[in-house]
């Protein structure tokens, strides 16, 4: 395809997605929630949730922005395995190793679940304790995207958190690895997310680092032939040998801001991980890739789309699990916990 064809395709596409754009915007509105959820969850029992939040996390990202792409990605590692219940914020205990010290999970930011500790006591003292760990973090996670520039949107509320930790196996069979290929990206389908959705999501990585042990066999003993040749360089420049400890951003254009620079890093061959660049390689992903490269706004309604979907990945409800009074602690194993009874607490969600 000649120059001057390849401009008028490319014009056609564009005119195309402003289209799609249009009817994400009217998908989102009228995006289906589970049963037990609601956009207005909190409007009685506490209605200055998001904005507590929202203010705390200004704070917090003022001082490192780095922190935003830690707590989104808390919000992946939670929601993926046994579904968005908090579970990845709990503690071991004499029943096992928790989620966290399972090798997926070992280069989740510490600092994250310390800002949802702080989150956590903010709330309880401004509402009591009626708000769940697992709603700080899915609220935690949009809040990211928006103060590093993405969109804003609403998060159906209402999640219980998980009394139970995933077996450390289960996070190896629920969570992508940096070495996975679009096959495997994919398999999401059976999570009801599909191969647009897995493309979406993956955009999160459009904030955020990367350890150098997670993208070295790209690099060592001999390169990848789909990662463009400068960029290689550069990268062993910062990952001299293959278990260099240092990190390196995952959008080498915008690494602090939430755009769509990370789908043209993709088309540029400058993805960082196998995960990233073989959506572009992959023929039934990479016409994904180039839409939401060219259209940011269509980007940014489809992840609005797809975090949501995933933000209701096998939550609990009702009187399903609990409102933990300490984010690390089953309230069973919290030993200075205030009473307060599951009846008294399952008829305040009723009352909303």
């Amino acid at each position: 395809m000649d120059s001057a064809n390849c401009f008028t395709y490319l014009l056609l596409i564009s005119f195309l997605l402003v289209g799609s754009w249009f009817c994400a915007i009217e998908a989102q509105r009228s995006a289906p929630i589970v049963n037990g959820l609601s956009w207005t969850f909190y409007n009685s029992s506490c209605p200055n949730v998001e904005s507590i939040i929202r203010k705390q996390l200004k704070k917090v990202f003022k001082e490192d922005i780095g922190q935003a792409a830690g707590l989104l990605r808390l919000h992946f590692h939670d929601c993926f395995v046994q579904g968005c219940d908090g579970s990845v914020l709990l503690d071991g205990s004499a029943s096992g190793p928790s989620e966290q010290e399972a090798p997926p999970n070992l280069s989740l930011r510490k600092e994250a679940f310390e800002i949802i500790d702080d989150l956590r006591e903010l709330v309880h003292k401004g509402c009591g304790r009626v708000v769940s760990c697992a709603d700080i973090v899915a609220i935690a996670a949009r809040d990211s995207v928006f103060l590093t520039g993405g969109p804003d949107y609403d998060v159906p509320l209402g999640r219980r958190d998980g009394v139970n930790f995933a077996q450390v196996n289960q996070t190896f069979v629920d969570l992508v690895g940096p070495d996975a290929n679009t096959t495997i990206l994919i398999k999401l389908a059976r999570k009801n997310l599909d191969a647009t959705d897995a493309v979406a999501l993956s955009g999160a990585h459009t904030i955020g680092i990367g350890h150098c042990t997670s993208f070295t066999d790209r690099l060592y003993p001999t390169q990848d032939p789909t990662m463009d040749k400068t960029f290689a360089n550069n990268l062993k420049l910062t990952c001299p040998k293959s278990d260099t400890s240092n990190t390196t951003f995952l959008d080498i254009r915008s690494p602090n801001k939430f755009d769509n620079k990370y789908y043209v890093d993709l088309m540029n061959r400058q993805g960082l991980f196998t995960s990233d660049q073989d959506l572009y390689t992959d023929k039934r992903t990479r016409g994904i890739v180039t839409s939401f490269a060219i259209n940011e706004k269509l980007f940014f309604e489809k992840f609005v789309l797809s975090m949501i979907k995933m933000g209701q990945l096998n939550v609990l409800t009702g009187k399903q699990g609990e409102i933990r009074a300490n984010c690390s602690l089953r309230n069973s194993d919290n030993k200075y916990l205030v009473s307060v009874t599951e009846e008294e607490m399952g008829s305040s969600a009723e009352m909303r």
